[in-house]
């Protein structure tokens, strides 16, 4: 029976048990997607991520939910980065090591920053941020179990893309962003005429004193209900924040997982004018739980 190494790995976190969990398999060039699929559904996490061969990159990988895949995440590529290193087949090479990896939208950068040899924090920089379709209060906050009067006032709902592409619903505080319960039907009803991968709600106040934002982001099953901390949504609403002038840093921490137990942080820079943003730099530590094997 062919086998494969994995690994499972706490992202945006530096303690076990806290951030995102993902499920790390080495050498999968051989699987193809259905296998894939299985072996996502089979870890039942946020996403799985399956590291392959690159031709344009020193690295590939391919990153799926137990439903579909994704093009770019954040947690699977801080994940996917930390195994590497852990697991001895990424060699760090000064301070800070600056690689490529290779994700379904494309090579992106990675920089790794490390002391004594140990990766402290993993950075990537993800797409030109797009800001596509916005829509109404009215037809998305019932989606939550909210109401048009607890959207952020002045705020658009719009969809950034900084590879994928996430529902932006800025909230005016955390008492709101509490009461958001997911309507199943209402809100696969949203997704199926939208233009976006997965929601995420979020404020301008931080769960501890360290954060900025925080922020809940939402899936319907056979994906997880709530996301402990979405690193490319992260991207894509700094993008927004900072484009609407909803911040005065292009440097902030963005928290999320708090209410579930798996707090997650993340160091957030966007490049770039309100007007012309190149990249946001998306940044966290990581931890591993588990080393084992794939018996297929």
């Amino acid at each position: 029976m062919p086998t494969f190494p994995f690994m499972q790995v706490d992202a945006f976190t530096d303690r076990a048990l806290g951030g995102n969990p993902c499920a790390v398999v080495f050498d999968a060039d051989s699987l193809d997607d259905d296998a894939r699929l299985a072996i996502a559904r089979e870890m039942n996490l946020s996403e799985t991520a399956f590291v392959v061969q690159s031709d344009i990159a020193d690295f590939g990988a391919r990153y799926f939910t137990p439903a579909e895949e994704i093009p770019l995440a954040g947690h699977p590529t801080i994940a996917t980065i930390y195994a590497l290193i852990d697991s001895g087949r990424l060699q760090l090479m000064g301070h800070p090591t600056h690689i490529t990896l290779e994700l379904k939208v494309g090579a992106i950068p990675i920089a790794i920053y490390s002391s004594g040899g140990v990766a402290k924090e993993i950075v990537m920089s993800q797409k030109k941020p797009q800001f596509l379709a916005s829509y109404s209060a009215a037809e998305v906050m019932p989606a939550f179990g909210l109401i048009e009067n607890d959207v952020l006032p002045g705020a658009v709902i719009q969809t950034v893309s900084t590879g994928t592409p996430q529902l932006m619903i800025p909230v005016r505080d955390l008492a709101a962003l509490r009461r958001a319960v997911l309507n199943v039907p209402v809100y696969a009803a949203l997704r199926e005429r939208g233009d976006f991968f997965s929601p995420h709600l979020f404020c301008t106040q931080g769960a501890t004193a360290q954060g900025q934002t925080f922020a809940r982001h939402f899936g319907v099953p056979p994906d997880i209900r709530e996301d402990p901390f979405t690193g490319s949504a992260t991207g894509g609403m700094a993008a927004y924040l900072w484009r609407y002038g909803l911040i005065d840093n292009p440097r902030f921490v963005a928290e999320q997982g708090h209410w579930m137990h798996r707090p997650g942080h993340a160091n957030v820079e966007v490049v770039g004018s309100r007007e012309a943003i190149e990249t946001v730099k998306v940044g966290g530590s990581a931890v591993t739980v588990v080393r084992g094997e794939l018996v297929l």
